[in-house]
């Protein structure tokens, strides 16, 4: 039961955005940080995240059962009733957003709203299964965390929250449809409209290219605006030109598989490295 419950947060995503989340709090922060602030913000980001992701299973659950992937959650295998699981995702909630609206600063349970709204209505309710816009649209919940952690400490959305906005944005398509391609045949029959199963896997291929190519200016932008250091420019330019390169070298990949596999676990480290780098090499006020 106690493993169900945390299978149904999906944990992987979870760690992902709440490091997103505390790169956003430290680079607002500029290393003065407020530990008890910090603490209260992961606790609601975190909660609130988990509850948009329990919400989604429940949402989906039926279709879940058609991907070999999805197969064995717990809801398609029967482990736990739905109801029981819709109320679980929704006291998550609750307590997630009472908790950025009270103990960390309003405008942050405002934008925990707003990603969960975008996460459960937008994405999963109608885009999900009726547009190939899905993927980039339900990008602004995913963008959420390093925002919610940056106006944790300013009170503000400013340049800096609108730059770390749009990093994740950007980020999350190329993350996504790399393994959409690998499993196109499974969304195909699960009746999801995702890019690579309505326009093919050649146009997703091309279309991955702009959201990794505005990724630089993000980065660029971040030690423009006096965010990150010139190591932190450094290391995360030349990631996002590695990684840029193996996206355009899709189009003539011979094995599509091994190349979105690849193109998957660089997305994943590249993430990660470039918050790491921005942490570590934050301006200091």
């Amino acid at each position: 039961m106690f493993k169900d419950l945390i299978a149904l947060t999906k944990p992987r995503l979870l760690r992902l955005n709440m490091f997103a989340a505390l790169g956003g709090f430290w680079v607002a922060s500029k290393w003065d940080l407020d530990y008890m602030l910090m603490i209260w913000m992961l606790i609601g980001s975190t909660l609130t995240m988990a509850s948009a992701t329990v919400v989604n299973n429940y949402w989906d659950r039926e279709l879940d059962q058609k991907m070999e992937r999805t197969r064995n959650r717990t809801l398609p295998m029967g482990r736990m009733k739905p109801g029981a699981v819709l109320t679980y995702g929704l006291v998550l909630g609750v307590v997630g957003i009472a908790v950025l609206f009270l103990l960390v600063h309003p405008i942050t349970g405002w934008l925990g709203l707003l990603g969960w709204f975008a996460y459960i209505v937008i994405y999963t309710m109608w885009l999900k299964r009726s547009s190939t816009w899905s993927t980039s649209i339900g990008g602004i919940s995913g963008a959420m965390p390093p925002v919610i952690g940056y106006c944790a400490v300013t009170g503000e959305v400013d340049a800096g929250a609108w730059i770390l906005f749009a990093f994740l944005f950007l980020w999350q398509p190329a993350h996504f449809w790399s393994l959409a391609i690998r499993r196109v045949e499974e969304y195909r029959e699960a009746g999801f409209p995702l890019l690579p199963v309505v326009k093919g896997v050649k146009r997703t291929k091309l279309q991955m290219i702009p959201y990794v190519l505005l990724l630089l200016p993000t980065v660029v932008l971040l030690y423009v605006y006096d965010y990150a250091g010139i190591y932190f420019l450094i290391i995360s330019a030349a990631l996002s030109i590695l990684w840029l390169i193996h996206t355009v070298s899709g189009i003539s990949a011979k094995d599509t598989e091994k190349w979105a596999k690849v193109n998957f676990l660089i997305s994943v480290n590249y993430l990660m490295i470039v918050f790491i780098a921005m942490i570590l090499d934050t301006t200091r006020g």
